[in-house]
């Protein structure tokens, strides 16, 4: 049965951040991720980790002024010294919770330069990435995004980012599949997770259209949860959904999964 993270950035909202770890491990999560740890220092997100028993299962490097609507800076010529600068400021926090997958944003397309130097800055800054990252055992991850979402993001098909996987070469690149997006944008999710699954590194869910609990819209999970596990897939189903009301009260979708996938004593 497939490990479920809690995506703090969107769950338990209703509790400032730090007090959200407590909140994910007593609804039975042991694991969590968010997009960024970045206003709280290392060592105190690590002790919320520690006092819950909780994993780290994920978080973004810093994306840029996100406040100005930047959605990270990978694939921006110029911005190089940039990028690797972000890179540093996210070790501390990859040291101090153990965490072992990091997703770097490709960043919107910069009007001020063409396709080739894109594509030839991305590829250049996921290959100084993966390599800072290989001697910590840490995987580099880069998300194809769907353009209803986020329009003009670098990275929006599946087979983009494998084949960027191939260009840049390195072991500890992977693909963050989030099959939300991935349902918006070309669906066919049973299928492309097996085309694609030995260059996936960690998977994320949501309802589609409305990026809720995933008990409804147009994505079977259950079915979905269960060729993960077919498939071999060891690390973690990340939550990232927006809950329709409470977080603890919408996860009847979690505890009858479970349930479900028991064996009969």
């Amino acid at each position: 049965m497939p490990r479920f993270a809690a995506n703090l950035t969107m769950m338990y909202t209703e509790l400032p951040f730090l007090d959200r770890f407590a909140a994910a491990a007593r609804d039975g999560f042991d694991a969590v991720e968010y997009l960024f740890p970045y206003e709280h220092a290392p060592a105190d997100i690590a002790a919320r980790l520690k006092d819950n028993g909780l994993t780290q299962a994920l978080f973004n490097l810093p994306p840029g002024d996100w406040a100005a609507s930047e959605r990270g800076m990978a694939c921006h010529p110029g911005r190089e010294a940039e990028f690797a600068a972000a890179l540093e400021q996210a070790m501390p926090y990859i040291e101090a919770t153990g965490c072992q997958r990091v997703h770097a944003m490709a960043g919107l397309i910069p009007a001020s330069s063409d396709a080739t130097a894109q594509r030839a800055t991305y590829v250049t800054n996921l290959r100084h990435a993966a390599a800072r990252l290989a001697p910590l055992s840490v995987s580099l991850l880069i998300e194809p995004i769907n353009s209803r979402d986020m329009p003009g993001y670098y990275l929006s098909l599946q087979q983009q980012a494998h084949d960027v996987l191939a260009e840049v070469g390195a072991p500890n690149l992977k693909v963050q599949m989030d099959l939300y997006h991935c349902q918006i944008m070309e669906g066919d999710l049973s299928k492309r997770l097996q085309k694609h699954f030995a260059g996936v590194g960690h998977i994320q869910i949501a309802s589609v259209p409305d990026r809720h609990e995933p008990d409804s819209g147009e994505v079977n999970y259950p079915h979905l949860f269960d060729l993960l596990d077919a498939l071999g897939y060891d690390g973690f189903v990340g939550c990232e959904y927006r809950p329709k009301a409470g977080t603890s009260e919408g996860l009847r979708w979690l505890h009858l999964y479970k349930a479900s996938r028991k064996a009969p004593a």
